[in-house]
């Protein structure tokens, strides 16, 4: 079976992969947490995956290129120069990043792009995403990918477009933005609504994460896929052939 070494193996996706690793025809090689070595669990993987935190990516990608090991990256709240660093290590090994390994929130997403090509800057979009208490960062990585699929649909980028909460007299919608609402609280795994609002009508896409295993089991369907893919950078849609 299939070799996955797991960092970022004592939070919460890290448990459950372990858990559930061997249902789904992989076998876990070991785990690195805070403090742990990551270069000897990447020589001794076919394939990593990692959900620890942005921190740990130079690192984790440093022993995953040393070792030609594939990756693939949950972590989020990465920036562009996390961006940067995974663009350099695909050059050498096939990474795979994403902001959700859900098979669900993967397909949503191009529901997603392909509504806003179709529906046009006259639709406002909204992203609005709940998690537990415990989430550190915000807006989820999950709406951030629902943002990108909306900027891609409309040929242009979410940085361009991008507009975090709103408090105050913020002023009038500016149109072909695209808005983000956090909310945490609670035990919630993960709820995420793209609103798209036009003249007189709204269609509202959505996707509730009743379990974590749907993400592990998306994570360790996507390392198994990844583990004998060229150097290259992948992402979800790709591991369903879409």
């Amino acid at each position: 079976m299939t070799a996955i070494g797991i960092y970022g193996s004592e939070g919460r996706m890290g448990r459950v992969i372990a858990t559930i690793a061997e249902d789904e025809g992989a076998r876990v090689a070991g785990g690195v947490d805070a403090g742990g070595d990551p270069v000897a669990l990447a020589h001794a993987s076919d394939v990593l995956v990692d959900f620890s935190t942005p921190a740990a990516l130079e690192a984790h990608l440093a022993a995953a290129v040393a070792a030609r090991t594939p990756i693939l990256v949950g972590t989020t709240g990465l920036t562009p120069a996390h961006h940067a660093m995974i663009d350099r290590a695909a050059e050498t090994i096939a990474v795979l990043q994403t902001g959700n390994t859900s098979l669900g929130v993967t397909l949503l997403g191009i529901l997603v792009r392909e509504a806003a090509q179709r529906l046009g800057t006259e639709w406002d979009v909204e992203i609005v995403e709940m998690h537990h208490r415990h989430k550190v960062d915000a807006p989820s990585g999950t709406a951030v990918l629902l943002g990108e699929a909306a900027a891609e649909g409309r040929n242009t980028t979410l940085n361009e477009e991008r507009v975090d909460g709103r408090a105050g007299l913020v002023g009038a919608r500016t149109e072909g933005t695209i808005g983000f609402s956090s909310l945490r609280g609670g035990t919630v795994v993960g709820d995420h609504l793209v609103v798209f609002a036009g003249e007189g009508e709204r269609i509202e896409l959505g996707h509730r994460g009743e379990d974590r295993s749907i993400f592990a089991r998306g994570a360790v369907k996507a390392a198994l896929w990844l583990a004998d893919r060229p150097a290259g950078r992948y992402g979800m849609a790709e591991v369903l052939g879409l």
